[in-house]
């Protein structure tokens, strides 16, 4: 296990994003040959990131302002943009993680399906959508500085010490 890149994404128009960083474990998963997604949802629960799906990632820029959020890659690869229009890509792929601080806003360069991702959020908590309209911001802000700090790692289990 590697330690993760650690990626700052500030603020930028209506995107709130962090004052955490974005967490990136490139080539982090090793997968079975079989029940891969199976494998990686049972990876994320049992160090206590739940409310899991199976999906592709959407193609428009939003963010949760409610959970932080943790996408493992079990198949394909693609490019994903951090924080808004401007902000940084990263070239993504089978056996990577991401973990997305609560206000970072990301979206899928290439195909919806490009990829398929098992993802999951602290404790089960639930999530929301935001788009990045001026209205939702005020809102947003305010939950995302209520969202409590995970206490660990969704890959290792062990307390989360690159966000304190």
């Amino acid at each position: 296990m590697t330690t993760p890149q650690s990626i700052h994404v500030p603020p930028e128009g209506n995107f709130p994003n962090s004052h955490l960083p974005v967490l990136y474990y490139p080539q982090a998963l090793t997968l079975p040959r079989f029940f891969s997604g199976r494998y990686v949802r049972q990876l994320f629960r049992k160090n206590g990131w739940r409310n899991n799906w199976r999906s592709g990632i959407f193609t428009y820029h939003h963010y949760h302002s409610t959970a932080h959020e943790v996408i493992g890659f079990i198949e394909g690869r693609t490019s994903l943009q951090l924080g808004g229009i401007s902000g940084p890509v990263l070239r993504l792929q089978k056996f990577d993680v991401l973990v997305i601080p609560a206000g970072v806003a990301h979206k899928n360069l290439g195909g919806e399906n490009d990829v398929i991702c098992i993802g999951g959020y602290p404790d089960g908590r639930n999530y929301d959508m935001n788009y990045g309209t001026p209205r939702e911001l005020p809102s947003a802000r305010v939950k995302i500085a209520a969202v409590p700090v995970p206490s660990t790692d969704p890959i290792t289990g062990q307390p989360l010490t690159y966000w304190t």
